[in-house]
């Protein structure tokens, strides 16, 4: 078994509602709201206006630059507007497309292509046509991970199946379902990157998935060389610079890539959508996530129109018990906390939580005592504590001596935190201080 990282956490996982359900279909919302940027780098540019008709799995926004990606429909329909529409980080120009006319893209029988005869580009651009990002939450466009620079040697594909997160089960849910799909999926990246070797990480809490992986690749024998390692459960296991260093040793330099040792590190999820991209050539328009918290009628894990708003969401898994003191888009650790029921899911929404004050306890934070939990927690050897003073008396300047950037918002520090301090959260704002002075 591998995964000695310093520092990290043990956190309840909370997975139990969810992670023996079997994925559910979310019925075809009426309307899809469908931002045009789901992605890190540039906003894709609306190739689509008010009135056109579009069909299911249609490019209708156009990737802008190098590291952007494209967008694509959701569903067959007309497109009544394109507004600023409010999302889970800010509100930016959305189409709004209401349903009608046949679908097709995905509720059809597709033949398969023989990607064997794919070379490495040709496959990426596969990949990029269908508009891929990280589905385990970062949302990077995959093609641009796919494609290091020269000088930079890949010898190492990373799946990571970790999925550390409390709540979130739809990694392994996928792992259990649909193995011999996500190794098909690896052995595509790698073509796609020129490697030979493969590993797949996942904690060892997630015995059926391990059991199904392993399986899966001896009955399969690929001829590459595909391994699954067991990892200790231990928050934050699935973070990038801590999934490579538990199963390869490397070390991510300060501010660095994982590219800059020879990793490239893909969530089984996006393994998955890979393949589909690449073999059936289907964009990415939906996708699988995790329905959970305390709060919500049937929890489980469901497979999602991207665009589908939570209030839809809601209605289609069983409503809610009560009013809940905190919904969050992702994990409890590393999601965002948001406060409408009209924001869509989009390409990297992993889950969305349904909290109580019994789970989501809120209310004051209270002065640093010194106590070093959170310098003990800190998987990347940083002083959070330090940091949230700094940030909070406005000393940026002292925040940059620090190396805040370093950070990976795992949230380990607030956990543990006996006063209860936002330390993640001051730290980001020293990030944005920092990189805004710099500007």
């Amino acid at each position: 078994m591998s995964g000695g990282f310093r520092g990290g956490i043990h956190p309840h996982d909370k997975k139990n509602a969810t992670n023996h359900k079997e994925f559910l279909n979310l019925p075809i919302p009426q309307r899809c709201f469908i931002p045009l940027q789901q992605h890190i780098g540039a906003p894709a540019k609306a190739i689509v206006k008010a009135g056109d008709h579009v069909e299911e799995g249609q490019l209708i926004g156009s990737s802008d630059g190098f590291i952007s990606a494209d967008v694509h429909s959701s569903i067959p329909g007309r497109v009544i507007e394109i507004i600023d529409h409010l999302t889970i980080y800010y509100r930016q120009p959305t189409v709004v497309i209401e349903a009608e006319g046949q679908f097709s893209a995905s509720a059809m029988p597709r033949d398969p292509d023989d990607w064997g005869t794919l070379s490495g580009s040709e496959i990426i651009s596969r990949i990029k046509s269908s508009g891929m990002v990280g589905l385990g939450g970062a949302a990077f466009p995959t093609s641009v991970k796919l494609s290091p620079p020269p000088e930079k040697k890949i010898d190492t594909l990373l799946v990571n199946g970790a999925e550390c997160e409390p709540y979130l089960t739809v990694d392994d849910a996928l792992m259990r379902k649909f193995s011999l799909e996500i190794i098909e999926g690896t052995r595509i990246t790698m073509r796609a990157l020129g490697v030979k070797k493969a590993v797949i990480g996942i904690e060892d809490n997630k015995q059926g998935a391990i059991n199904a992986m392993r399986n899966e690749i001896r009955s399969a024998n690929p001829p590459e060389d595909i391994t699954v390692k067991s990892l200790k459960t231990r928050y934050p296991q699935g973070a990038e610079k801590q999934l490579i260093y538990s199963i390869l040793g490397r070390i991510v330099p300060s501010r660095g890539l994982p590219m800059d040792i020879g990793v490239v590190v893909q969530n089984v999820g996006t393994v998955f959508a890979i393949r589909e991209a690449v073999v059936f050539k289907k964009p990415l328009f939906e996708r699988f996530i995790t329905v959970g918290g305390d709060l919500i009628g049937k929890p489980g894990n469901y497979k999602v129109r991207i665009g589908s708003r939570i209030s839809d969401i809601i209605e289609e898994c069983g409503g809610l018990k009560g009013a809940p003191v905190k919904i969050v888009v992702g994990g409890p650790m590393c999601g965002l906390s948001v406060h409408s029921m009209d924001i869509p899911v989009v390409k990297g929404t992993s889950g969305i939580l349904f909290l109580s004050d019994k789970i989501a306890k809120g209310g004051p934070y209270l002065p640093c005592i010194r106590c070093g939990k959170c310098v003990k927690a800190c998987p990347m050897g940083l002083l959070p504590c330090e940091l949230g003073n700094a940030a909070e008396n406005e000393r940026f300047d002292l925040s940059g001596e620090l190396n805040p950037f370093d950070c990976i918002m795992c949230g380990s520090c607030s956990y543990v935190c006996p006063s209860h301090r936002p330390l993640s959260h001051f730290i980001k704002v020293s990030q944005q201080k920092i990189t805004g002075r710099a500007v």
